[in-house]
């Protein structure tokens, strides 16, 4: 929304919208005299690394090189390689991100921008030829040769590949990029110009992206200078606050000398909730104490692992998209890069455990992160404190909320996302960074949530009892804020009152 707003000189940010969610609310808001200046031309040179970046290769992985995320796309039959090719190469001439390279110096690693001396190489494979029933099986191989021939250091960070499964059989588009240049907000910005612009080439027209935005260089280098800025030395202490929590300690269904935690022995557990169920969750439950969609499902995610570990209380990792807006003159809605934020919260239950009581006291711990952890990672990698953060523990539960992903786009062109499997998107033998990681996201009206987990850890009937009991805490969440005597305020609703909340409940009884 943000993005389009601005191509039409409609100056919104993410602040503003939830702020004003009405029309006429953002009105009276949006300006038109605010335009950030962004650099159109090729954007080269050397530059330092990001947080997300610094946490990458501190793993030292086995295989830097095969760390990818990609899309598997149905395209129609008649769709073009030679236009597809052309709209390849636009997008990596216009996305700076696609075009970094990192090269290793001793224990380090330098980032730099690099021209465009190379193409994007589509693969075109017919696989018209191969029985129906086995292609699923020859398009996984072919797509796992392509996932696993990225080079970090001398090619572009993308790779394409189209596979033509026969006549009036619709194609099947794979796009591979290394995670070092993409996230989810960079997918919906690469997607929506991918067909657009191909769209474009297919009605004779010349290709025409929208105007770039603040370059990854440029956010790059800011978050350097931020890391010395006396307004993130005050958060310090309120990270370094989490050194007295205690990591969990996991039930597993294996003894430690069978364990092991690599891509190879990775499976998923997914279960969903019905289109009703996830409109009601985004749409009416947030309304009842003022909270945001990651409030109920964090509240729900220490509810179930309570069930499991018979502890109140989580330590897990946060994802969030990075984005903040902590400078004036930057402008991320068109920028494709790696932005993700990750950083540990310590979450607690109150004892009763009721539901409301569970869901105010969740969102008035997470409303006291700062500026939503962005601050996290640019002080543990980009400033003088790093050895402060090693006495931390360190969360073996990541979670990760991916927000919508609507195809309305795509499928007006006959487009849109399959299930079959691209290949592994990381080497077989990398180590996995936590034991579990869970992800949301809402496709197709309704929110499905992963759970990945390693098999040589964890038993399947394990994962999905807690899958389980993750979906019923939420239910019973949702069933909650729709009951008629449901509702209230927390402190952080009023923010220059500073009251506790045993205060701000005693204030508003008095106008019940």
């Amino acid at each position: 929304m943000i993005a389009r707003a601005n191509q039409r000189g409609i100056q919104l940010t993410p602040k503003l919208l939830f702020a004003n969610q009405t029309i006429a609310q953002l009105a009276i808001v949006a300006t038109t005299t605010h335009k950030i200046q962004a650099q159109q031309t090729l954007v080269t040179g050397e530059l330092p690394l990001t947080p997300i970046q610094h946490w990458f290769f501190q793993q030292n992985l086995p295989q830097p090189h095969h760390y990818n995320q990609s899309v598997l796309l149905s395209v129609p039959s008649d769709t073009k390689p030679e236009l597809l090719e052309q709209v390849l190469q636009q997008l990596l001439c216009h996305h700076d991100a696609l075009r970094l390279r990192f090269v290793q110096q001793g224990e380090t690693w330098q980032q730099i921008n690099a021209g465009v001396e190379q193409k994007v190489p589509l693969h075109v494979v017919d696989l018209s030829a191969v029985a129906p029933e086995n292609q699923p099986k020859t398009l996984e191989a072919a797509s796992g040769q392509l996932q696993a021939s990225l080079n970090i250091s001398t090619e572009p960070l993308i790779r394409a590949a189209l596979f033509q499964l026969g006549i009036n059989q619709p194609n099947r588009l794979l796009i591979v990029i290394h995670h070092l240049a993409v996230d989810g907000v960079s997918w919906r910005i690469l997607l929506e110009d991918l067909l657009n612009a191909y769209q474009q080439l297919s009605r004779g027209e010349v290709m025409q992206l929208p105007p770039k935005t603040s370059a990854f260089k440029d956010w790059a280098e800011r978050l350097t200078e931020y890391s010395q800025a006396a307004e993130l030395t005050d958060e310090l202490n309120y990270w370094l606050a989490d050194s007295k929590a205690i990591a969990t300690s996991w039930p597993v269904d294996y003894p430690s000398s069978q364990q092991v935690n690599t891509i190879a022995t990775t499976a998923v557990v997914s279960m969903s909730l019905s289109m009703e169920q996830t409109r009601v969750l985004l749409q009416e439950a947030p309304s009842t104490y003022n909270t945001q969609i990651n409030d109920i499902l964090l509240t729900a995610l220490v509810q179930s692992f309570a069930q499991w570990t018979k502890q109140r209380s989580l330590l897990i990792h946060l994802e969030g998209h990075g984005r903040e807006e902590i400078f004036e003159d930057i402008d991320l809605s068109r920028t494709v890069g790696w932005f993700t934020s990750l950083f540990p919260v310590y979450l607690e239950l109150p004892k009763d455990n009721h539901p409301g009581n569970a869901l105010k006291s969740v969102k008035e711990q997470l409303r006291r992160i700062p500026k939503r952890g962005i601050g996290y990672g640019v002080l543990r990698y980009l400033s003088q404190n790093a050895q402060q953060f090693q006495k931390l523990p360190r969360p073996e539960v990541s979670f990760n909320y991916l927000g919508q992903f609507e195809q309305q786009l795509l499928e007006s062109a006959n487009w849109g996302f399959v299930q079959e499997s691209a290949g592994t998107e990381h080497h077989q033998q990398q180590n996995r960074y936590h034991l579990l990681d869970i992800s949301g996201l809402i496709i197709s009206g309704k929110l499905e949530i992963n759970w990945t987990y390693s098999e040589k850890v964890h038993q399947r009937k394990t994962i999905e009892r807690l899958a389980q009991w993750f979906i019923e805490a939420l239910q019973t969440l949702i069933d909650h804020c729709k009951s008629p005597n449901a509702g209230g305020y927390t402190p952080s609703d009023f923010p220059e009152a500073e009251l506790s909340q045993a205060e701000l409940d005693e204030i508003l009884s008095e106008f019940q």
